[in-house]
Order: structure tokens, then sequence, then C-alpha cells
């Protein structure tokens, strides 16, 4: 199709791709759906991603012991299992992770993600947040191995002119 990669349907990658295909792939189906559409779209595919990473790259021992722990010591050790491989979805970008004071009340985000030079929404221009597939990848993990009441929102994104796209994680 559009970004070139229509091998990609017929015969999934099995190793990593470089980040201009996903790029590509991105701009591709933001020009070809709506924005409601195209939010839709990637946000399955961050489920999928996640659901994939459970599968085939999370240690079944591990998920366990994620599971079992207080939601906030299992959320520092998956912070630190998702900033050592964060080069595999960041690719040239940079992955950072900030805990937040409780301090803050109820319901405020406990966790903030940032990704600055976001392959996701790369030369993309937008009135509202554009990087649902990392909010969906971050909320399922977050869900399934730290507490299955937790809420990713994207605050802030490159793509509406921010510096960096920002993801308030909450539970």
């Amino acid at each position: 199709g559009e970004a070139g990669q229509a091998k990609l349907l017929a015969a999934p990658p099995e190793k990593m791709v470089d980040e201009q295909i996903v790029t590509a792939l991105h701009v591709a189906m933001r020009h070809q759906l709506d924005t409601p559409q195209a939010l839709r779209a990637s946000t399955r595919a961050g489920e999928l991603t996640a659901d994939y990473l459970l599968a085939n790259r999370i240690p079944r021992p591990v998920q366990a012991l994620l599971r079992v722990l207080p939601a906030t010591l299992a959320a520092r050790l998956l912070v630190l299992a998702i900033g050592r491989h964060a080069w595999t979805f960041a690719g040239s970008g940079q992955f950072a992770a900030l805990f937040l004071p409780h301090a803050l009340g109820k319901g405020a985000p406990r966790l903030r993600f940032s990704i600055t030079g976001c392959l996701v929404c790369r030369g993309a221009e937008a009135s509202q947040p554009a990087c649902a597939y990392y909010a969906a990848t971050f909320e399922r993990l977050f869900r399934k191995l730290v507490h299955r009441g937790a809420n990713v929102v994207e605050s802030r994104c490159e793509a509406c002119g921010d510096s960096s796209c920002e993801f308030d994680i909450r539970w």
C-alpha cells in the first residue's frame, strides 16, 4: 500500500524492522483513515503488541511474580524492564520514566513515560494526541502485570506541537 510494506501482510517480520518502516506505516494509516478510525486501529495494534510481549518476551515466572507483588513495586520492576528494552520501541527516540509523588492526590498519575523523537507521530500534525499505539501497549502491560485498573492517557504529544509524547499512568 501507501507505505510500500504490503509484503508485511503476507509474511509478518520475524525480526526487528527499521524504524523508518514503522513511521511509514503510521503515516500511511493516518492518510488512509479518518482520525477516529486511525486511533482505533492504533489502539488495537498496541493491544496486540502487548499480547505478543506477554506471550513471547516476558518470561512466565516474571509475569507471575509481578502479579503477586504490591502494585508500586511491580510497576518499578516493569519500568526497569521497559527502560532496558526501550530501543525496541523508541528506536532513535529517547524514552524516560518518572515516578510521581503520591502527594499529588487521589486519581493523580503515579508514573509518567515520555518519548522524545516519537516514531509513531513523527511528521504528524494533530489537534489531539496521536500515539494511541503506545498508550494501549503500556496500558495492557500494566493491567496484566501491575494492577487490573491501570489506566494510561497520553497527556502531551509531539504531533500537537509538544516537545515530547507523555503518557500518564494511574492505578
